[in-house]
Formats: C-alpha cells, sequence, structure tokens
C-alpha cells in the first residue's frame, strides 16, 4: 500500500436530522459509519462535548436527538477519551454504555452502535466485514502511543479476522497544513525533523503508513478538515480550545 493507493474520500451529509456525514458506500459492508456535524442551530449547534460547560440537560438532549437517528441498535457506547491507548472489546448490551479512560472500541455483536468524541483527532473506523467492528480516538499522543496497533490487534482477536480483510478509514479530523506542533509532536509520532520548526503533522498520513505496515488491505482518508471546515464541524485548535465535539459512530445494525 502506498500514500498513490490510499483512497481519498468525502463522508457525505444526509438530508435528515441531526447533523450527520456518513460513508453511504460502507453500507455495502453491513455497516453505518459517519460523524455528527455542528449543524445550523445558534449557539452550540448540535455539539455532543460530554465534558463542557453546557446544561447537562441540553446535552443529554443533543445525545438522545443523536440516538434516535438510528434503527437496528440495543446501545450506544460512548466515553470520555484521554488520548490514551487503551481499547475496550464490547460484547451484547442494552441503552448506554458508558466508560472512562477508553480511547477505543471493538465488537463483534451486531446492534452496538461504537462512538468516540472528537474535534480534531482522528476517528479511525476498522471494519472486518461480517466479523466484527473498532472505532479509534486518534490524537497525536494516541498516534505515538500505537492505538491503531491495539485496536487492529483487538480486533483480529475478537472478531478472528484477517489483517488483509480489514478495511480502515480516517475519517473527518485536523489535516496537515492547519496542524501546526513542535519537535515533541513530530519525533513521537516518528518524523524526523530539523532546524527551529515550528512544523505541521498529517496524523491522517501517519496513521496510513502504519496501516500499510500492519499489512491492512485497504485504507481511505475523509477529505474533510475540522479546521479550515470549521462552518461544518468542531475543530479545538482552530477555536483556541472553545468549540464542541462531534461524535463519530460505527456499528452493525441487527437485521431483524
Amino acid at each position: 500500500m502506498t500514500a498513490e493507493s490510499t483512497a481519498v474520500v468525502q463522508e457525505s451529509l444526509l438530508p435528515e436530522a441531526p447533523p450527520r456525514y456518513e460513508l453511504t458506500d460502507w453500507l455495502r459492508h453491513g455497516v453505518v459509519a459517519g460523524i455528527t456535524g455542528r449543524g445550523e442551530a445558534t449557539g452550540r449547534g448540535f455539539d455532543l462535548g460530554l465534558w463542557s460547560d453546557a446544561p447537562v440537560a441540553d446535552t443529554m438532549a443533543r445525545w438522545r436527538t443523536f440516538r434516535r437517528g438510528f434503527t437496528g441498535f440495543d446501545a450506544v457506547v460512548l466515553g470520555n477519551q484521554v488520548h490514551g491507548t487503551v481499547v475496550d472489546a464490547v460484547g451484547a448490551a442494552r441503552g448506554w454504555v458508558q466508560l472512562d479512560g477508553v480511547d477505543g472500541w471493538v465488537t463483534a455483536t451486531p446492534g452496538i452502535l461504537l462512538t468516540v468524541t472528537v474535534a480534531d483527532c482522528i476517528p479511525v473506523y476498522l471494519v472486518a466485514p461480517g466479523r466484527g467492528i473498532a472505532l479509534l480516538h486518534a490524537g497525536w499522543r494516541g498516534t505515538a502511543g500505537g492505538i491503531l496497533e491495539r485496536g487492529i490487534a483487538r480486533l483480529v482477536e475478537s472478531a478472528h479476522a484477517s489483517r488483509d480483510k480489514i478495511i480502515m478509514h480516517c475519517g473527518v479530523g485536523i489535516c496537515g497544513p492547519c496542524y501546526e506542533v513542535g519537535r515533541e509532536v513530530m519525533v513521537g509520532c516518528g518524523v524526523d525533523v530539523t532546524g527551529a520548526g515550528p512544523w505541521h503533522l498529517d496524523l491522517r498520513a501517519r496513521l496510513c503508513a502504519s496501516a500499510a505496515r500492519l499489512g491492512i488491505g485497504s485504507v481511505s482518508v475523509s477529505r474533510w478538515c475540522s479546521a479550515h471546515d470549521r462552518a461544518s464541524f468542531y475543530s479545538h485548535r482552530a477555536s483556541r480550545g472553545q468549540d464542541g465535539r462531534m461524535a463519530a459512530y460505527l456499528g452493525m445494525p441487527r437485521s431483524d
């Protein structure tokens, strides 16, 4: 796999509320995959950030609206990401499943909708068609710490999947030209640098390079940038820490 063979795709805005951008082509793999957007509402918009100064009732009302947008799911899995590398497996469940300190999920169970909240970090979608899925939250610390490697290993183990059959997508997040970083970030992500900097890091490119080393069969990246497409998405960097959060989601709906 090379940079030239990595497909660039653009998640499509669905016509119905709430604001959601989906990989509509992934329906053929038996999954729903996408991310929420800012929407056109005034104020915070469709902010799904769990830890903010927004009233709890308002935040949970938006999450309930989000959940009503899906059919074929018994449970929604969410949590407080900590920019770590813990990937947890989820089995049969109902209602809301909420865990702290987890930056990735894997399941082989239909009817479980996995979510991570992001606002520049890269949501990584992994699908072993007909077997299982994983959804990862990959900022620079997670990328440097190997969350992709852990997520793939958990998916292979839980779903008895072959790496060359896994499909991967690096979703809506900050692009390289918008992500200015220091030496410690570049070195942490395996990029040798010289001079005084600052530098620009393309997290999706680093994740794709890791996927190639790991033997992943098919990889794509989103055309959207959370920073320069901030009219549609949230960006922690572009807002200087004042923005809300999107929820990336991935699930295998029940067929019954």
